[in-house]
């Protein structure tokens, strides 16, 4: 009796009992019809067909043909057997041929197709529905919703947008039928994002809040859209208006994301606690939170967050992921280490954990593990097809990281390799790359080649302004000052983005050694509309500048104004400290400087020499040589660490070693570029090899004059 009872109840949800829906008054089935319907409900599979009881009216049979197929279908839902499948379809088609005005029939059976997978055959039924009724409403709505089932079954992109165009044919007309369909109105929103027409999803989206204002679906799309065209100001207002008297957790959360795209950080922290006060079950919060705090740099709260996602969430590689990074950040590497190996448990093969592992080991200064980490990921991407859609983009980050490693290494023939296999993915990828082996070419101080590459990029890419810059830069290299700032200058807008243009101009001026002129120019970015953090670069240059024109106070100045907006800028915490070292002043202020810049940076080749310079002034002369050892197997071509190295050997009275490591320097700074020559120094090299030759020969005659 119960399943008689649920049947009945279906024909009435379906409409059977609803004249206008089969176009005829339908008469009570007999007893004897519903116990054998709910005999077949017990025994489809098995028995046989049970004997048609006699015919009270075609309504009548169709009635039973539809419940069998009802019941046919539930046992496909069931069991995934395709029997039952094609035996609900035939009893649909059987329904539908007594009744084929019926849209509630024809509704099942193209339902019934597409469950069956045969597609074709669902549209095409539902299609013959609009046919004979053009505004039946019910029918677009099924038509649609085959539509955008399809849409996940599409690979080429082109079909995808076909399908999507055929939906949104249907909604667009369910939402002129019948505009209180606010369901159908958002999926023709959707269905319009799809198609990037953002205009017109927006459009619909505005249609529906005028008439329902307080409509959360319409608000969260509408915000998503608006962020998508990174209009995050137009965004927060709408979030910030509705949430101020309606503070769901959904909108809340989204209003951290707009907050965050508008670089409003601070605001977007307190949106995601709200978010998760109000709804601590939904952990999507808690990692809007999380990301919002590492990006802050509040990373003691942050790792508190990720902890607690861990203790919730134990087997999602992401929250291991951002525990590592923020481990890394912290520099306690080996935990950063730890969180990465449960990571790549959790998700073997992720190209994000693989990236972060080999910035782990590059942290370490653990190269060729790196190189070998990236070297994989590279070997596993090539290996997907290549419709893959993230294909070309995880291989472009892959081999610009790995292009850096290699040159990092000094291994600079793999590095214009790696980048010239970067520049075979596309145009975009092309210009990147012509740019990274220009700078690879001039790490290996061949300047020659570099401008080659250059004048080639220039010739192909005339209107890219990252590599007409990159160009001017090595013009300035090669001492073609005046040539190289005509070039920069033509790239001013006269607007705040100018600040990087107007210190590559203070740049060249400054390796060409026309200090007043590249003073003038980095003013000129100070100036720039700004926060006191867009103007790190510009007082870390202005000291440089004064530095080299040996104004040690001014240069002072600068550097302490940039460590009052960011204590842990390490390059000027390293240059700063060196200056001071070098001077043979303040020494226990420039090895806590230097001490802070390789906290930030541990295995900087140049800072670890910083450091051994200041412990030479200091006299630490065991120290020094420590640190310069380590320095120079980092930056074997550096010609200041083989000097200072030298002068080390040479106090410890080493004199053989000395030497070598100032012939040594001799040799790099032979290869130097042109813009990095310092001839006093060279000079003051040349004499010290020279009495160590002269004392050698002394030495030598002095033995030989021995009786």
């Amino acid at each position: 009796m119960m399943k008689l009872q649920r049947i009945t109840l279906l024909a009435v949800s379906m409409g059977f009992t609803s004249a206008a829906a089969v176009g005829q008054t339908a008469p009570n089935p007999s007893t004897e019809k519903q116990s054998d319907v709910a005999a077949a409900a017990q025994n489809s599979s098995a028995a046989p067909k049970p004997a048609a009881p006699e015919k009270e009216s075609a309504r009548a049979e169709a009635y039973y043909n539809y419940t069998m197929g009802h019941i046919y279908e539930q046992q496909y839902e069931a069991t995934s057997n395709a029997e039952y499948a094609t035996k609900a379809i035939e009893a649909y088609k059987k329904a539908y041929a007594l009744d084929p005005k019926s849209p509630v029939i024809g509704e099942r059976l193209a339902e019934m197709y597409w469950k069956a997978q045969r597609t074709k055959e669902a549209e095409s039924e539902a299609k013959e529905i609009l046919k004979r009724n053009p505004g039946d409403v019910q029918s677009r709505r099924l038509l649609g919703r085959i539509y955008l089932r399809s849409l996940g079954d599409v690979n080429a992109a082109s079909g995808q947008s076909e399908t999507a165009s055929r939906a949104i044919e249907q909604f667009r007309e369910i939402n002129r039928l019948d505009p209180s369909d606010t369901e159908s109105a958002l999926w023709l929103a959707r269905l319009y994002r799809l198609k990037n027409e953002h205009d017109k999803a927006e459009q619909v989206l505005k249609g529906v809040l005028k008439t329902n204002p307080e409509n959360e679906q319409a608000v969260e799309q509408l915000t998503q859209l608006l962020m998508d065209e990174g209009k995050s100001t137009e965004a927060v207002s709408l979030l910030e208006g509705i949430t101020a008297h309606s503070p769901s957790p959904v909108l809340l959360d989204l209003l951290g994301d707009a907050y965050t795209q508008a670089h409003e950080l601070g605001k977007a922290e307190e949106a995601y606690r709200k978010a998760a006060e109000l709804d601590p079950s939904e952990l999507s919060h808690q990692r809007g939170l999380g990301q919002t705090l590492l990006a802050e740099e509040k990373y003691a709260e942050a790792l508190g967050v990720y902890q607690k996602l861990a203790d919730l969430m134990p087997d999602d590689s992401d929250v291991y992921l951002r525990i590592a990074q923020i481990y890394r950040e912290l520099h306690q590497l080996d935990k950063a280490e730890e969180n990465l190996v449960k990571a790549r448990q959790y998700a073997p093969g992720s190209l994000e954990v693989m990236y972060n592992e080999g910035m782990l080991y590059e942290s370490q200064g653990r190269f060729e593990d790196a190189i070998r980490v990236l070297s994989d990921a590279v070997t596993g991407i090539k290996g997907q097809p290549s419709t893959v859609p993230s294909r070309r983009k995880s291989l472009s980050i892959l081999y610009q990281q790995l292009g850096q490693l290699y040159r990092e290494i000094q291994n600079y023939q793999a590095a214009i390799f790696t980048f010239e296999e970067l520049g075979h993915l596309g145009e975009e990828e092309d210009r990147r790359a012509r740019m990274m082996i220009m700078d690879t070419y001039r790490a290996a101080k061949d300047l020659p080649r570099a401008l080659q590459t250059g004048k080639e990029a220039v010739t192909k890419y005339p209107a890219d302004a990252g590599i007409r810059t990159s160009h001017a830069l090595l013009l300035g290299e090669n001492g073609q000052t005046d040539d190289a700032v005509k070039i920069l200058r033509a790239q001013l807008h006269g607007d705040v983005s100018d600040r990087e243009t107007y210190l590559n101009i203070a740049q060249v001026y400054e390796r060409g050694r026309r200090y007043k002129e590249a003073e003038g120019a980095t003013r000129a970015a100070e100036v720039l509309p700004g926060s006191p953090r867009d103007n790190e670069m510009v007082w870390f240059l202005l000291g440089a500048i004064y530095e080299r024109q040996k104004f040690y106070d001014k240069a002072e100045e600068q550097f302490k104004k940039v460590l009052d907006v960011n204590p842990k800028n390490a390059p000027v915490l390293n240059y700063y400290g060196y200056m001071l070292g070098d001077l043979g002043i303040r020494l226990d202020e420039a090895e806590a400087l230097v001490q802070r810049a390789l906290k930030e940076d541990p295995y900087n080749g140049g800072y670890l020499d910083s450091l051994g310079w200041v412990y030479f002034k200091q006299n630490k002369q065991a120290d020094a040589e420590l640190l310069l050892r380590k320095a120079v197997a980092r930056e074997s071509h550096d010609p200041t660490i083989h000097s200072h190295l030298g002068d080390v050997y040479a106090r410890r009275g080493r004199a053989d070693l000395a030497a070598a490591e100032w012939e040594k320097a001799l040799v790099e700074w032979r290869r130097s570029l042109p813009a990095d020559l310092e001839t006093d120094k060279v000079a003051e090299l040349e004499k010290k090899v020279s009495q160590s030759k002269h004392r050698v020969a002394q030495k030598s005659s002095a033995t030989d004059a021995k009786p």
